[in-house]
């Protein structure tokens, strides 16, 4: 099984790290919302703390991405996931019962920028520190770790904020970040890169030619969106009990870990990366169009099961597609702006559904979340359609050129003399 490849000192140290540098971004936006509830509309100022965290993170990933200098990573992610701490820790240091909402925004702002090129260092690390042929391996471990990390961050932050304190679990976040800083320093300083782009080309440029991949990617993750944010008001439609939601989300979690598992236990998967990106998006979104329609809490479960099942290998892909398409040294930038563009691709379902379900019923918002997807999808479908068309043309050209050398040779001297 290619998995042994990965079963390695550096990777298990590199798990740790991941593991300390992203519970807490999964347990931000709850702990915010539970930090300040107490207050006067505290809920109101909790939503809003939390959209300020993931405005941090948005608009930080790309632009701290593409300053990453591969080589030499570990002081740039070190700084990050330092601000992240001590903003972490600020919050939880009793400011929400005395501090202006403005101080606690521009702290949640902070937490969310700061470690905002962390996600795609630490993935550009980890491929690095791996053979070629695990890398697949390495990434379905990565996504299993992610989601084993969002399925127990839920829990851990309202236990804490209701059993110990409310703002413990902004504490813990802060420690664990400052824990991530210390352990970059066993793990190497970056990865190397040879480059494939051409001399002097900008990064923008560069990084603009995988837009596709970015669009379908955000596409992925308006389905997660929808199950998540929707799925108590259509329990309470369905006149399913609530407490439902979270052995349901759950349930989605725990298929997707299963999803990247089985993604990687084969290094190549039937169809081209763009193919198989399409079929696993429609496959999602067929099981969250289930989940809108069907009425008993058991079938809602089996959905929500088998459309985690797909949801891991839908990103998988995604991230493979990146590989394929950018330079080595433009990777890491590359994972930073797919994770602004999954964020950004959340943020905007979530916002679209919480405006529908002002005037639809929750499983009709989640019909039209599902649209929204395959608008996204097709859109990404087609622009890989056409960036695979140029290269091929450009191939074909390249070698027409080789083969005839004398013409290529007149029609210089011709354009010369000209």
């Amino acid at each position: 099984m290619a998995y042994r490849d990965i079963v390695t000192r550096p990777v298990l140290v590199w798990s740790a790290v991941a593991v300390a540098a992203r519970l807490p971004v999964a347990m931000a936006p709850l702990a915010l919302v539970f930090l300040v509830r107490e207050r006067p509309g505290g809920y109101t100022l909790g939503a809003v703390l939390a959209a300020a965290y993931v405005l941090g993170e948005i608009v930080a990933a790309p632009v701290l991405g593409i300053r990453l200098d591969a080589e030499r990573a570990r002081p740039h992610l070190a700084v990050g996931l330092a601000v992240g701490a001590l903003a972490f820790t600020g919050l939880g240091l009793g400011l929400a019962g005395t501090a202006h909402p403005a101080v606690l925004g521009a702290l949640a702002f902070l937490a969310g920028a700061g470690p905002g090129a962390a996600p795609g260092g630490l993935r550009a690390l980890l491929t690095g520190m791996v053979p070629e042929k695990a890398v697949t391996q390495a990434l379905s471990m990565e996504s299993v770790l992610t989601f084993g990390i969002w399925a127990a961050a839920p829990a851990l932050a309202t236990g804490l904020a209701l059993g110990v304190g409310p703002g413990v679990p902004l504490l813990l976040q802060g420690g664990l970040m400052a824990a991530a800083v210390a352990g970059l320093w066993a793990l190497p300083a970056g990865w190397h890169v040879e480059s494939k782009g051409g001399p002097g080309e900008p990064m923008r440029r560069v990084l603009t030619r995988a837009w596709p991949v970015y669009v379908t990617g955000a596409a992925g993750l308006t389905l997660l969106a929808l199950a998540e944010l929707i799925l108590p008001a259509l329990l309470e439609q369905r006149a399913i009990g609530i407490g439902w939601a979270g052995p349901l989300l759950a349930g989605f979690s725990i298929g997707s870990a299963v999803g990247a598992f089985v993604y990687g236990l084969r290094s190549g998967w039937p169809g081209s990366l763009p193919v198989q990106s399409a079929l696993l998006i429609l496959g999602v979104s067929t099981g969250v169009a289930l989940v809108a329609v069907l009425p008993w809490a058991g079938a809602i479960a089996t959905a929500l099961v088998l459309a985690g099942l797909l949801q891991a290998p839908a990103m998988l892909s995604r991230n493979l597609a990146l590989r394929q398409i950018l330079p080595p040294n433009a990777l890491a930038a590359g994972y930073s702006v797919m994770y602004a563009a999954v964020g950004a691709g959340y943020a905007a379902s979530g916002t679209l559904a919480g405006g529908l379900l002002k005037v639809v019923a929750p499983s009709t918002a989640i019909l039209c979340g599902v649209a929204l997807t395959l608008l996204l999808t097709a859109i990404g479908a087609a622009g890989e359609w056409r960036r695979a068309r140029l290269d091929a043309r450009a191939a074909d050209e390249g070698a027409h050129d080789a083969a005839c050398p004398d013409r290529s040779g007149a029609d210089s001297a011709r354009t010369a003399g000209a």
